[in-house]
């Protein structure tokens, strides 16, 4: 019986992330509940990666409308903010937070992923009935409705999980939770991608279905018995909520969180455009087949994994925030160097590293702004929820933006260098994906103009008496 006992406690905590389970929040429901993030990661494969790829070259829809509709879900992110704040503060009579957010967010993803694939196949021209916007409108739709319930369920799962944690645990459950985001990435990529290695409608419409049942199944397991019943009073229901705009103000008189959020715009501008464009660029300009341009996305979830392990050394050492952001940024321009070279020397090795340069980078990226805007000075109203839903607003606006703009500038340049208006040397329907590409550089360096004051300000200000680590990650 003490050998069992001692073998069952040796292997959970050989377990990755098992110091984040608390007698609060026990490893098994722990796990349970981080399967919300598969879900969320799922669905991002769908939209940003394998849909995108299919409309514009199996379905042979315009890029400026792909473009559009996968900026729908993304344009709807800067309202998590909103959405966080609004759990925080959420009363209802069995005095549950997180649970109603979740719960509606789960039921719109699985909406929009239901009649995502109809609205597609409509949109492409496969229509024998109805008027002739219905396939715009029925794709908006489901953009919109898969966008905003995985932004609810993330924010309102992430929320719950720090709920229920420890002081001490918190930031390792949040940071084992984001492992989790990027585990479900890369699954789906493969899973999808295998799954659609021979394509057709039918398959089309049954897989992109199929994910919607799984989300549904995921989200209850996920949800399920996670939040204690608490029945509040109606004087407590009644009684007046604090401000959103009270602790925006506060949040926003800092010079530096504003700086912060340039930084964390622009630079999503630098490697977001490429988001609508990836895929298709391996198909139409290197010939790859659905199945291996889909392996891009695991190939990009990779990269930010490893550049997940950097930043945890890294931290440990005490690196500034901003000076790690820097390192991403240099990451990310060798990246799409190699992603621009890829076509004229017809590697698709050289393009597929160039994708795992691009997700290291972005990661890097992304990691180090999200650690300094945790560590930005939120004292009074605001608190480092608020902080961490404007860094997010930031990103995703940032994010929405670029791919339209990325997908509207790749048709533009590229119906005028194959009408021959650029020259001989530039009629090749890889021109507008360079054309791109090079945009993308160029923001990345305005990027480090821009960083620059705050790395100064940074290093003459009073270093920390303990190093950020990879466990202090809040997503």
């Amino acid at each position: 019986m003490i050998g069992r006992k001692v073998i069952k406690g040796m292997t959970l905590r050989m377990l990755p992330f098992a110091d984040a389970a608390s007698g609060e929040l026990p490893v098994g429901q722990l796990l349970r509940l981080s399967l919300f993030q598969i879900s969320v990661g799922m669905a991002s494969v769908l939209l940003l990666g394998t849909l995108n790829r299919v409309m514009i070259v199996e379905l042979s829809v315009m890029a400026w409308i792909v473009a559009i509709m996968i900026a729908i879900p993304v344009l709807v992110a800067p309202f998590r903010a909103l959405l966080g704040f609004r759990s925080d503060t959420y009363r209802s009579a069995i005095g549950w937070k997180r649970i109603p957010y979740l719960w509606f967010g789960s039921l719109w993803q699985f909406g929009g992923l239901a009649i995502m694939p109809m609205g597609l196949l409509v949109l492409s021209g496969d229509q024998v009935a109805g008027p002739e916007w219905a396939g715009e409108v029925g794709a908006a739709l489901a953009f919109l409705l898969t966008g905003l319930g995985m932004h609810m369920t993330q924010t309102a799962g992430l929320a719950l999980a720090a709920d229920r944690a420890t002081e001490e645990t918190r930031p390792r459950v949040v940071a084992l939770l984001y492992v989790m985001f990027l585990i479900g990435v890369g699954v789906s990529a493969v899973l999808i991608g295998t799954l659609l290695r021979d394509f057709s409608a039918l398959r089309l419409v049954q897989v992109v279905q199929g994910a919607a049942v799984v989300t549904i199944a995921l989200n209850v397991i996920a949800l399920w018995k996670q939040e204690r019943v608490n029945p509040m009073t109606k004087a407590e229901r009644a009684a007046p909520r604090p401000q959103f705009r009270d602790a925006w103000a506060d949040l926003t008189r800092d010079s530096s969180a504003a700086r912060l959020l340039v930084v964390v715009f622009i630079g999503t501008l630098a490697f977001n455009m490429q988001d609508v464009l990836l895929e298709p660029y391996g198909g139409e300009v290197l010939g790859l087949s659905v199945s291996a341009t889909t392996l891009l996305t695991a190939m990009w979830a990779a990269g930010a994994l490893l550049g997940f392990g950097f930043a945890a050394r890294w931290l440990k050492k005490g690196i500034i925030p901003y000076r790690m952001a820097a390192r991403g940024i240099l990451v990310g321009l060798v990246g799409f160097c190699a992603v621009i070279f890829a076509a004229p020397m017809v590697s698709g090795a050289l393009f597929f590293a160039g994708a795992f340069g691009i997700g290291l980078g972005g990661g890097l990226f992304a990691v180090a702004t999200l650690t300094a805007a945790m560590t930005l000075d939120t004292t009074g109203v605001a608190g480092k929820g608020l902080a961490l839903g404007a860094w997010g607003a930031a990103q995703a606006t940032a994010a929405g933006v670029s791919i339209f703009m990325g997908g509207a500038l790749r048709d533009v340049i590229n119906m005028a260098a194959t009408n021959g208006s650029l020259g001989d040397a530039l009629q090749s329907n890889a021109t507008g994906y360079s054309v791109v590409y090079h945009i993308e550089i160029a923001l990345l360096f305005i990027t480090l103009v821009a960083l620059g004051p705050l790395v100064k300000a940074r290093a003459m200000g009073t270093a920390s008496t303990r190093p950020m680590a990879l466990a202090d990650f809040p997503t």
